[in-house]
């Protein structure tokens, strides 16, 4: 029976692994009779499915906004993040890259035509551009203590300096470009001296076109000094006489130093109100970028060897843009783009206008997997070598396919196991694959979640931005260490590790970090290993007031246990601040009476005991022993009977009794990110599968991704169900 119920079965299984069944209270077999009987129901599994493949049917895939930036980055060699023009793309089950969840809408569509024109514009270097000028603002310091620390803000910026503003710009044309640097003036003298205008120094500079790095910063060491003399403020008349101060400023671009301000400030300590960079102005052409290097393959030297230049060139760029050889379909109206910009303009015109046309093709914009002709319905296939191809960019670099992939897929040798294993394994070790590390684990451990949070600025005036950002930098830092120097990922859970900078070591109360840079450090407390120790996860796993053993519980058995407890009931009480006598209680104190509701305890009985062992954290995730005045009670015992008090047992108990769970909800996320699909009751053989199989590679991340890419649903497909069936 139970392959021919598998879903029922399935959800059986789960209930015995997780001692979920008997419930409570009804005689429960011995342990031995619980793995004897979950072994024999898995196997039998295991067996129908590998008997009878069910690979699923991902739907038809628009590449959401990281995708689009990295195809327009590995296409045209430009990387100006075009994506973060478009909106804001839905998740489903926990990911952005969910083909049911991607839909089109004609204002997207508007959208992504708006945005094409503005790539080959700059990709081409469009001669009519008009100037613009773009703003930059410095991270917003909430905190008191932010002000004045003698940092280096950035790497891009030179040693010996402190605070400032650094970001990147590309520059469309070889041209004149205006910089202006607006200081921020101390508001109290500026109200007392009747000043309005922040203080104002400009610099036009010629620039080669290109992606620069903009800087503006200060000298460490710059001597302070009162002076009496105007201030200096554009559109506004200069007030003699106010007793201002100097400091050198230095504006970079790349590492070339372009000028020394002696700039007339209001305060002791120099603030950067924002940056405008405006232009182009008095352009001298297109410029020689590797944008244009990789667009124009050829270049025609007579009128008549323009035509066959021009589809030499978009042959080329549809190639990779559409991921597949193209026909003389494809390129036929590419060109009649090309003739029509080149009848406005020049040859680059032409060029300019048919990528334009490109960029907003469906064969470009979506993901389609055909399914090739004379199939049964229903019947389960193997994808092509193009398809495969696709799959394994966007799994790894959430980007199209690069050249020598593309060509293995033509060449159908990329099937071949030994060939489709280098390939991994070199997509891995490429620097496209940090993709695969921000964003699966960005949105699987919820980093993302870091950018918009906002605690209570009364209760914690040391969050800044400048923490915000090390509390995300270390996880992400983290993270990577375990992927590139091939750690089980087990080490996620209790590694002696991790990396800091001065800022967020101070919030750690660690000793002997100093400067802004981050750097590998051996933890001496245990409290801080893995995950469970790091401020980021601890942040977004609480209210802005104060913690949560509800969410920090949840989290835990959601992500990293993948077993997340159902929806809360309707009309849950709220959470009670305060006893009936008034007096503060402590958060377990108040957790008792909220679970007084029979309805809401046996939830709260499995994330209130993970949720109390993280409670010496607090909000932001500082080391506390107490709470409410009263020294905290960290201990817990799940339903299952295991015992724990404070992280480090936690973690402990995490990387060895619970360990296959663990490595089981890494393998299940991992795949639906790699499917770009949710996951039925027939993909769980797979994801057991996929566990046994990195077993014996010691649960690397390498090894998991292999696993996957060598699994039914990753290299098999569905066919329709009906013949005349469609997909959305």
């Amino acid at each position: 029976q139970a392959p021919k119920d598998a879903a029922v079965w399935e959800k059986v299984l789960h209930k015995i692994r997780t001692a979920e069944m008997p419930p409570r209270g009804l005689p429960r077999p011995t342990p031995e009779q619980y793995t004897a009987f979950a072994s024999s129901l898995e196997e039998t599994l295991d067996s129908a499915a590998a008997a009878h493949p069910e690979p699923g049917r991902p739907g038809v895939h628009r590449l959401n906004r990281t995708e689009y930036s990295n195809a327009v980055r590995d296409l045209l060699a430009l990387n100006i993040q075009a994506g973060a023009s478009l909106p804001a793309d839905n998740t489903g089950y926990g990911f952005d890259n969910i083909a049911d969840v991607l839909s089109t809408s004609p204002v997207l569509l508007e959208r992504y035509i708006s945005v094409a024109r503005s790539v080959s514009r700059q990709a081409v270097g469009d001669l009519k551009l008009k100037p613009v000028k773009d703003r930059f603002e410095p991270p917003h310091e909430s905190s008191p203590t932010a002000k004045g620390r003698n940092e280096r803000i950035g790497d891009d910026l030179p040693f010996d300096s402190r605070g400032g503003i650094v970001f990147k710009r590309y520059f469309p044309l070889d041209a004149e470009y205006v910089i202006e640097v607006k200081m921020a003036p101390d508001p109290q003298i500026a109200a007392a001296e009747g000043i309005d205008k922040p203080a104002v120094n400009e610099l036009r500079v010629p620039l080669k076109a290109g992606l620069h790095t903009v800087g503006v910063t200060f000298p460490r060491d710059s001597s302070m000094a009162e002076l009496e003399t105007p201030v200096v403020v554009r559109r506004a008349p200069a007030k003699k006489g106010a007793k201002v101060q100097t400091s050198n400023m230095d504006l970079w671009v790349d590492s070339a130093r372009l000028k020394t301000f002696e700039v007339v400030h209001l305060s002791a300590d120099p603030q950067i109100a924002n940056v405008l960079v405006g232009g182009p102005y008095n352009v001298t052409g297109r410029g020689d970028t590797p944008s244009r290097a990789k667009i124009f393959t050829c270049r025609p030297t007579s009128a008549s060897a323009e035509l066959p230049c021009a589809r030499k060139i978009l042959t080329n760029l549809a190639h990779r843009a559409f991921r597949r050889p193209v026909t003389e379909a494809d390129i036929t109206p590419l060109l009649a783009f090309y003739r029509s910009g080149r009848k406005a303009g020049d040859f680059d015109d032409g060029i300019e206008k048919a990528l334009e046309a490109m960029l907003v093709s469906p064969d470009f914009l979506f993901r389609v997997e055909q399914d090739p002709g004379g199939l049964k319905a229903a019947s389960v296939y193997t994808i092509s070598d193009i398809d495969l191809a696709s799959r394994l960019s966007f799994f790894l670099w959430s980007s199209i396919p690069d050249d020598q992939l593309l060509a293995l897929a033509e060449q159908h040798k990329l099937k071949d196991p030994k060939i489709l294993e280098q390939q991994v394994r070199r997509m891995l070790a490429d620097s496209r694959s940090q993709a695969l590390i921000v964003n699966f684990a960005g949105q699987w451990l919820d980093l993302r979640n870091l950018a918009t949070w906002r605690p209570d600025a009364g209760l914690f005036p040391q969050f800044d931005e400048s923490l915000r950002k090390s509390m995300q930098q270390q996880t992400e830092l983290f993270f990577e260490s375990v992927v590139r120097e091939n750690r089980s990922m087990l080490d996620l859970l209790d590694a002696d590790y991790t990396y800091l900078n001065q800022r967020l070591a101070e919030h750690y109360g660690i000793a002997g970090i100093y400067g802004s840079q981050f750097r590998r450090v051996t933890l001496s407390d245990p409290n801080r290993e893995g995950l469970l120790g790091q401020a980021s996860i601890l942040t977004v796993t609480s209210y802005p007031s104060r913690t949560s053993v509800v969410q920090r519980g949840k989290w835990v058995l959601e992500n990293l246990l993948g077993t997340p407890p159902p929806p809360p009931p309707p009309d849950v009480p709220a959470f009670p601040e305060a006893s009936k006598d008034g007096k503060q209680m402590t958060t377990r104190q108040a957790m008792e009476m909220h679970r007084a509701n029979a309805v809401c305890a046996s939830c709260h009985a499995r994330m209130e005991p993970i949720g109390f062992a993280l409670e010496n954290y607090d909000a932001i995730g500082r080391w506390r022993s107490e709470d409410a005045g009263k020294p905290l009670d960290v201990s817990g015992k799940l339903p299952d009977g295991a015992q724990f008090a404070g992280p480090e047992q936690l973690s402990k108990l995490l990387a060895t009794k619970y360990k296959d769970d663990f490595i089981s909800t890494v393998s299940e996320k991992l795949l639906i990110y790699a499917l770009g699909r949710g996951l039925e009751y027939y993909d769980k053989p797979t994801v057991r599968s996929i566990t046994r199989r990195a077993a014996s590679g010691n649960y690397t991340m390498n090894a998991l991704v292999l696993a996957i890419v060598n699994s039914t649903p990753f290299q098999m497909r569905r066919s329709l169900e009906h013949h005349n069936d469609t997909d959305e």
